[in-house]
């Protein structure tokens, strides 16, 4: 039963969770199962509570919000802000190694608990790059991994725009109109990304980003192939442990669907893993890391970074030996690493985004759950249009087979295709 602790220090039981900030739980005492405490409680922390379940391994997960997708598979809830440097130090105090959901959090804090003694994994410093495009670019750079061609454009001067345009300008007078702009913070899913294609558009994204304050970074818009990822999961004692690489398309800066392996020649998914070993130990990571990257046609180049689970392996639920979650915890706990090896020639995982009526993806699950093979996760979210909610994931054989089925299921859970896919979706 889910432990709940009141708002003024009691302890009971039940459905909803109320956590104080200030009620004293010890979570290290001798013979007891190890606490993991968790900063978010999104789809990728509901899913690590899940396999958390499975190695008898107790999760504090911190919420924003009660209603949030992780609370109802969460061992015990923490109510509080990841930007809330007393919070932090809360959920620091009530388990016996701290991780994330998403890297939105309070640095300085979390650097403050680190220098403590604190086990902040993945570390601050990974977390820096994971949170910051322009820090992830020029480390990955200085260590000789390839990245798109890109320049700060966090220019001090009493006019920002001015200052801002002329540094825009001078990067695109050597590599050439259009450019990519993006948000050094904050952006994700395509948020925070703006390709312009002359000095008037760029003029107007950096107008509304001066206006808000966002520092940008500009960026070569590279001739893309196809676009890959790689997860690694590295531990405190130095294990290492790589997924196949996987090819995933993306629609409007937004995963779609993930194949392993994918389309691509064998020998760009192996430079791949081998690049994503690299970063993994550039950045230092604890955990998993992800690693996206854009295949141009002649060279691969590592566009984004993220110090966590990720959407990108969510078919190593069924589709590999191990779980990029269970990983994940076996890692930040210094636990031996599992095996990452398929279980099936080829795996097709598809996103289930909100319906265009708004309706409940739950209505089509018993047409998702009739395709052959279908595992079908949905992370219990109020549906809206657009809004991600789910995924299926199917392995086999045969890899177009097993991809049309995926993405029947998606279909009956209400999820639209994208046109630019030029998928037709029949029953299956």
């Amino acid at each position: 039963m889910l432990l709940v602790l009141s708002p003024v220090g009691g302890v009971t039981t039940g459905i909803l969770p109320w956590v104080s900030r200030r009620t004293e739980v010890s979570c290290a005492h001798p013979g007891r199962p190890p606490v993991v405490g968790i900063v978010g409680a999104g789809q990728l922390a509901r899913m690590l509570c899940e396999a958390a379940s499975a190695l008898g391994i107790e999760v504090l997960v911190m919420a924003e919000r009660l209603a949030d997708a992780a609370t109802p598979a969460a061992t015990s809830v923490f109510e509080g802000s990841p930007h809330n440097g007393d919070d932090l130090r809360a959920l620091a105090e009530r388990c016996d190694v701290v991780t994330f959901d998403h890297e939105l959090v309070d640095l300085p804090s979390l650097r403050a608990l680190e220098a403590a003694g604190v086990a902040v994994r993945p570390g601050v410093g990974t977390l820096e790059m994971a949170v910051d495009k322009s820090t992830m670019r020029r480390r990955l750079a200085a260590a000789g991994i390839p990245v798109p061609p890109f320049a700060n454009l966090a220019v001090p001067g009493r006019d920002g725009v001015v200052d801002t345009m002329a540094a825009a300008e001078r990067f695109a007078g050597a590599h050439g109109w259009p450019v990519v702009l993006k948000a050094a913070r904050g952006g994700y899913d395509g948020r925070g990304v703006w390709p312009v294609a002359d000095p008037a558009e760029a003029r107007s994204v950096v107008a509304r980003a001066a206006a808000s304050g966002t520092v940008l970074v500009v960026e070569a818009l590279v001739p893309l192939q196809a676009e890959l990822a790689v997860l690694v999961a590295r531990s405190p004692s130095g294990e290492v442990a790589a997924w196949p690489a996987v090819e995933t398309t993306q629609v409007d800066g937004v995963c779609r669907e993930v194949l392993v392996p994918g389309r691509l020649d064998p020998g760009v998914l192996a430079r791949a893993e081998e690049l994503g070993r690299l970063v993994a130990g550039v950045t230092a990571s604890l955990g998993v890391l992800a690693i996206e990257l854009f295949w141009t046609g002649s060279e691969l180049l590592v566009n984004e970074v993220a110090a966590r689970p990720h959407n990108s392996g969510h078919w190593t639920i069924e589709g590999s030996v191990t779980s990029q979650f269970e990983n994940h915890l076996r890692a930040v706990l210094d636990l031996p690493l599992g095996d990452t090896g398929l279980t099936a020639p080829a795996v097709a995982s598809v996103n289930v985004f909100g319906a265009d009526d708004g309706s409940d993806p739950g209505r089509g699950l018993p047409v998702a759950l009739g395709m052959r093979g279908a595992h079908v996760h949905l992370y219990g979210k109020k549906a809206r249009p657009g809004r991600k909610l789910g995924h299926v994931t199917i392995c086999g054989d045969r890899a177009e087979d097993i991809r049309a089925r995926a993405w029947a299921a998606a279909v009956a859970l209400g999820s639209p295709v994208p046109g630019v896919l030029g998928l037709r979706i029949g029953a299956t």
